[in-house]
């Protein structure tokens, strides 16, 4: 119950990001942020390519930036964003009102 109810509070988060904040959408956004170190959380959905997810966790960890890999496939995390597309990944360069880093943080500890 507890999973549902942090699980919802991301989701309205990564929403909140996407209409408030500053966000790039796609897997090789995500790729090419990593190598460079900037933008603040990269968000991999649970059906992107594992051989493209691995890439851009390693290159995240070089870069100190966080990754969190959502339990939503492309279709949903699409959805989520109000995109009428598939959304492999995303990076959030401006979290904008969401307090999608802090949650992100406490899930992570």
């Amino acid at each position: 119950m507890a999973e549902n109810l942090a699980l919802a509070e991301i989701n309205k988060a990564i929403r909140l990001s996407v209409d408030s904040g500053k966000v790039e959408i796609g897997l090789e956004a995500c790729l090419k942020k990593a190598l460079l170190g900037k933008g603040k959380l990269i968000i991999l959905s649970s059906s992107a390519p594992k051989e493209k997810k691995e890439d851009i966790k390693r290159y995240a960890k070089m870069s100190k930036l966080m990754v969190y890999e959502s339990p939503l496939n492309s279709r949903d995390l699409g959805s989520l964003c109000g995109k009428p597309y598939l959304v492999g990944g995303m990076v959030i360069e401006n979290p904008g009102d969401s307090k999608i880093l802090e949650l992100i943080n406490r899930e992570n500890k």
